[in-house]
Formats: C-alpha cells, sequence, structure tokens
C-alpha cells in the first residue's frame, strides 16, 4: 500500500520526443504501450489512479490492488486517507496502465461509482466493469459489465462522468466493428466508440450505443458534463486516410449522439496509435476548454485551445516542450487549469498552466518531481478549486492545491 504525502504543490512532468522515436514507440496494434523514453521499460506501470470529490468534498481515490480494484477516502484534501476498500469481493483482472486505469464519479446523492477495464485471456481485450456504492463507500454491490456485447474483444480505455440531472454515462473503445468488417472482408480503420447510459444511479445501464466509427485503438477518451444536461465526448479518431487527429460529439441519454465533429486539425500521419488521450472541460457558457497531444509540423507537441462556435480557436503549444499526459479542468468561465508531466533526462517533473481570463493568457508553475515511475496527472475540482492528483512509485498519492491561497 502506498503512503501519502501532502503538499501545496503542482506537479510536472514530460517528455522530448523525436518522430523518429514516437512512430518506434507508438502502438501498431491497439493496445500495448506508450510512446516515449518511460515506454521503453520492460512492462506497463501499474500506478494508474482515477479520483473524483463528492458532494461533501470528500475526495475518493480508487486503482489497483492484486485482482482487486481498491478505493480509499480523504477528508482533508489528500493529506491522509482512509482505509482501502476492496471494490470486487470476487478477484479478476485490473487494467491500470496509465491510459486504461481505474476511474471514479459521484453521484448527486452521494453515490460512488467505479468502472474499470478487466483484460480477457486473448491478448489486448477487455470488459468494461462497474460497481458502485449507495451508502458512502462503506460497501459496494456486485460489479457488473456495462456493454451488452461479451465477444472476446476489446472493450476497453473505459470513461466515466455523471450528468447535472444524476444519470451516469460510460464510454469505451470497442473493436465489434473490426471484427464485423472483416467478416466482410472489408478495411476498417482502428476501432469504434461506444457508450451506454444509468438513469437509476448505476442500478441499469441501457446500450450499447455507438458513438462513431474509425476511432484510434488505445487513447483514453474525455467526458465532461455541459451546462444545458448534455454530456460531451472528445477522442483521438482516424480521419482519412490516415490522420490521428481528435473529434468531438455530444451524447444523448436515448442512445443518439450528435454527429461527430472534427475538432483538431494537425493533421498528424501515423499508422499507429500512440497511446496519449485528449482532456475536455465544458465551462458554464458552453465553451469546450481542450489539451490534446499530436506531432504538429514534425514536433512532438501537447496544445490547449477552445471548442466554441463550432470551431477551434486559441490553440497554442503548453509551456513546455517536453509535456505529455495533459489534463483541464474549467471552473468557471475564466478560470482554466491545465497540468501535464514531462522528463527532462534525470527527473519526471510536474507543472500547470493557469488562466484567469478563459484561456488567453496563461502562468506557469514548475513544482515538483519524482526520480522514479508515476502516473499521470490528474485535475480535479471542487468548491471553485482545482486540485491536482499525482501518484509516484517512490511518494505515493500526492494531492496539489491550485489557485487560491498563492498556490
Amino acid at each position: 500500500m502506498q503512503g501519502v504525502r501532502p503538499g501545496f504543490r503542482l506537479i510536472v512532468a514530460g517528455l522530448m520526443m523525436t518522430c523518429a522515436a514516437l512512430a518506434a514507440t507508438a502502438q501498431t496494434h491497439g493496445d500495448r504501450s506508450g510512446h516515449g523514453a518511460q515506454a521503453k521499460a520492460a512492462k506497463m506501470s501499474e500506478l494508474g489512479t482515477g479520483a473524483a470529490f463528492d458532494r461533501n468534498g470528500k475526495l475518493w481515490i480508487a486503482y489497483k490492488d492484486g485482482p482487486y480494484v481498491a478505493a480509499r477516502a480523504s477528508s482533508d484534501f489528500g493529506r491522509s486517507f482512509g482505509p482501502a476498500r476492496h471494490v470486487n469481493s470476487t478477484p479478476e483482472a485490473v487494467a491500470a496502465d496509465h491510459e486504461s486505469r481505474p476511474k471514479v464519479a459521484t453521484g448527486r446523492d452521494g453515490e460512488i461509482f467505479v468502472t474499470w477495464t478487466q483484460p480477457l485471456p486473448k491478448p489486448w481485450t477487455g470488459f468494461i466493469r462497474f460497481a458502485r456504492s449507495t451508502d458512502g463507500g462503506k460497501s459496494f454491490a456486485e460489479p457488473l459489465t456495462v456493454h451488452a456485447n461479451r465477444d472476446q474483444i476489446a472493450h476497453r480505455f473505459d470513461a466515466i462522468a455523471v450528468d447535472t440531472a444524476g444519470r451516469v454515462f460510460v464510454s469505451w473503445i470497442d473493436k465489434r466493428d473490426v471484427l464485423a468488417a472483416g467478416a466482410r472482408k472489408q478495411p476498417y480503420a482502428g476501432a469504434a466508440v461506444y457508450y451506454a447510459v444509468s438513469a437509476d444511479q448505476g442500478k441499469t445501464f441501457q446500450g450499447d450505443y455507438k458513438i462513431a466509427d474509425q476511432s484510434c485503438e488505445c487513447c483514453r477518451i474525455a467526458l465532461s458534463p455541459t451546462p444545458d444536461g448534455k454530456m460531451l465526448a472528445l477522442w483521438r479518431h482516424v480521419f482519412p486516410p490516415n490522420a490521428r487527429d481528435h473529434a468531438l460529439a455530444l451524447l444523448g441519454t436515448d442512445g443518439k449522439a450528435t454527429p461527430m465533429q472534427r475538432a483538431t486539425f494537425d493533421d498528424w500521419r501515423i499508422d499507429a496509435c500512440p497511446h496519449h488521450g485528449p482532456g475536455a472541460s465544458v465551462a458554464p457558457d458552453g465553451t469546450v476548454h481542450m489539451v490534446w497531444f499530436n506531432v504538429r509540423e514534425g514536433k512532438p507537441t501537447v496544445s490547449v485551445g477552445r471548442w466554441k462556435d463550432g470551431k477551434l480557436q486559441a490553440q497554442r503549444p503548453l509551456d513546455d516542450p517536453r509535456a505529455q499526459h495533459a489534463d483541464i479542468v474549467a471552473l468557471n468561465d475564466n478560470e482554466i487549469a491545465v497540468a501535464w508531466k514531462s522528463f527532462d533526462g534525470q527527473q519526471t517533473r510536474l507543472s500547470a498552466m493557469l488562466s484567469h481570463d478563459g484561456g488567453k493568457t496563461w502562468q506557469t508553475r514548475k513544482l515538483a518531481g519524482t526520480e522514479r515511475d508515476s502516473d499521470q496527472p490528474h485535475l480535479l475540482q471542487h468548491a471553485g478549486r482545482a486540485y491536482v492528483l499525482w501518484r509516484t512509485e517512490a511518494e505515493g498519492f500526492q494531492v496539489f492545491p491550485l489557485g487560491k491561497e498563492g498556490a
């Protein structure tokens, strides 16, 4: 069990890569590893951790603990955590490799929702699993499989979010259409994005609803509720002939998604999956604030931008050429936070950029580092303030408040 360190710091870590290194380390068959120097390790790290605040300000985290998903809670913003509870009572395989980590979301009435990918015996396949607690995390109901399809194929890289009405949305990368196209001897680029919806606090799910064909095979999906009660999805997409840019759509509770729209235009041509998904957060005025990784004009770049009035605006690179695995949160129409990590050749370092004018101008913070392995940083919000969760092999679970009180 990892320890917990307090801190009023931000976190940064990143990685400088050449295009040749990217091509060599990106996935060519779906789900095996990421890119960059840290992807050269013999096996994937299993530090992947999800987190969310509940309505009372308690911070919940979920992570792999052997053949279990463990959940812990903090009542002091991450300075200390209570004992771990196993979400699944029966042991099973659990994915926890950064892009495919356990996730947590919370409901309006204090429910705790946890999802994870259960790897199956066949390589790069899995089921999306879900468990809920209705007693404040004291116990969890028996896990269920979210999707109706039970083929031993890739149902992986789950994402979860709760809309303003308390409905639970779960989305994932799915390869059933790849199989069907193969049976017809037709080509099929990438995979597909599907989702399911629960209107009874996670007791049951309705689905499987397709969002789009030809998604990237192994990049995380970003979900963010909109102020008008919808759910936004942002994912890496394979645009003809083979451009790995991003697309977005609004998901309906009736299984109908709006037609997808292309959201980024870097035109990165690569016949592989970079294992590097986007982040998105919708502000109260409806602006979609986004972060994403692409190779732009031959240069690996993490960009921040905003989607408004049906088009991408104000795209710019982060203030760190080594940045990777960024996350973003919009606290309101003006205050936006971005966090990422980067590798400087000796340490993995943590940083953030803060904006107080809706993303027009930014200030950068560089606050911490580690010499051992680390998870991706995750941005959270509670009571108008942003927090970064960062788990490292050496330091454990760390939470860093941003913005107020000089942080």
